[in-house]
């Protein structure tokens, strides 16, 4: 069945972008290297909060939607959106093999006037140097002229509401004019506002900067959490303070570190390219270095609770994280950094547990632990790792021995005890 657009990764990206082109009345093929997924999906049965199963279905059921594992599927598209994870090895390098391999499998099937754009975050010079000979090598054809190629960086940002994958503006830039009119018209027809660059490498610089802005700010807020800490002022009340600024601030709030599928990685792909030009990203850097610090302050910051709020020591002590998802009210854990919390408290042989209305389980770092019921009277300790808005928190502060609230999820209710430790 001919198809309008192919999207190849059925993940928190794939899935939002297929509902936006079926939306717009664009049939949408759905490539998955799992089987189950591709079930799921074929029944109708969603797995992204982004796009519930009723909606889901309702685009299944008027055939404007279909997912497969048969790379094959893929001629009889007319574009071809890769939107697959670009993780980072052990050594913080970027692996781009999960990419390369689906452009390898996309070239024994490319024909002219295929159009084909990378949404994944990636360092400059992915599209042109990286894909673009693997596509021109299998196919035989020439990039620019046979075929298009672009890159468009994903936004995506579970759980929100009020920006979606169809009202972000969608940067897009080609390896030539041709291309980039070719992913423009593309995304056009499904998506409010498209705003055009130079080059594939503007537009993927353009992603990274987004996010590095991000981590630079919160590194930033992070350390003078710290700071504030030893000069006894409260952090919560400054930022709060500075926000009422209606020019030259943003504000950025301090936690137990940074998480989700973009802001701890994606800067670590520019300081990697950097080195290529000479050139020591120091600030980024050092952006990375405060964010990764932020669990282990954090495990400290528990440690000095116990012991100054109750006489008590890190070892031996019964503690509840309350939320594990790197972000309130949804249940991606990618990157969370409560699991790196977790791992350092066990570490220090307290007994921890963790209670998440939204997340069930999960098994990470050579952990498996369920969600457990909010009893915050049978701990010693309720540490609020991720600000979950459907928890009681004035119940909480009732029942609770002791609260150290990484989130100013009390605070922020305007809960004030003696017993609540804040960052």
């Amino acid at each position: 069945m001919r198809r309008d657009v192919a999207i190849i990764g059925a993940g928190y990206v794939g899935v939002p972008l297929a509902q936006v082109f079926a939306d717009a009345g664009r049939s949408v093929l759905l490539v998955d290297v799992s089987p189950e997924r591709v079930d799921q999906l074929n029944r109708g049965e969603s797995y992204i909060e982004d796009v519930p199963s009723e909606k889901l279905k309702q685009i299944i059921d008027g055939r404007l939607l279909h997912a497969t594992t048969d790379y094959d599927e893929l001629r009889e598209a007319d574009a071809i959106v890769i939107a697959l994870p670009t993780p980072l090895s052990k050594q913080r390098e970027p692996d781009l093999s999960i990419v390369c391999a689906a452009a390898a499998e996309i070239s024994m099937r490319l024909r002219t006037g295929h159009l084909v754009v990378l949404e994944s975050t990636t360092y400059p010079g992915t599209t042109r140097d990286e894909l673009l000979p693997i596509l021109e090598r299998g196919s035989g054809l020439v990039a620019g002229v046979d075929f298009y190629l672009a890159f468009s960086p994903e936004r995506i940002d579970p759980g929100r509401t009020d920006h979606t994958t169809k009202t972000v503006p969608k940067v897009v830039g080609g390896i030539n004019e041709a291309s980039t009119n070719a992913a423009a018209a593309l995304y056009g027809s499904a998506i409010d506002t498209i705003h055009r660059v130079s080059t594939p490498e503007a537009a993927e610089l353009t992603k990274l900067l987004e996010n590095i802005f991000r981590s630079v700010n919160i590194a930033l807020v992070n350390e003078l959490a710290q700071l504030c800490d030893r000069m006894g002022i409260d952090i919560w009340e400054v930022v709060d303070a500075a926000a009422t600024k209606p020019f030259g601030f943003m504000r950025f709030d301090p936690g137990p570190g940074l998480g989700g599928h973009c802001i701890p990685i994606d800067p670590f792909y520019l300081t990697w390219k950097a080195r290529e030009y000479d050139f020591s990203t120091r600030f980024i850097e050092l952006a990375g270095e405060v964010n990764q610090n932020m669990p282990y302050y954090c495990r400290s910051r528990v440690s000095q609770a116990l012991n100054h709020g109750s006489g008590k020591s890190l070892k031996g002590s019964r503690i509840l994280v309350l939320g594990v998802a790197y972000k309130a009210d949804i249940s991606d854990m990618r990157e969370s950094p409560a699991v790196k919390l977790i791992e350092l408290l066990l570490n220090a042989g307290a007994d921890v547990s963790y209670h998440d209305p939204h997340v069930p389980s999960f098994v990470e770092h050579g952990m498996e632990l369920a969600s457990q019921p909010l009893e915050p009277g049978a701990y010693d300790a309720v540490v609020i790792a991720t600000a979950h808005t459907d928890i009681d928190y004035t119940q909480l502060v009732t029942d609770a021995h002791l609260i150290v609230d990484l989130r100013n999820a009390v605070g922020r209710r305007g809960i004030t005890h003696e017993k609540v430790w804040k960052l």
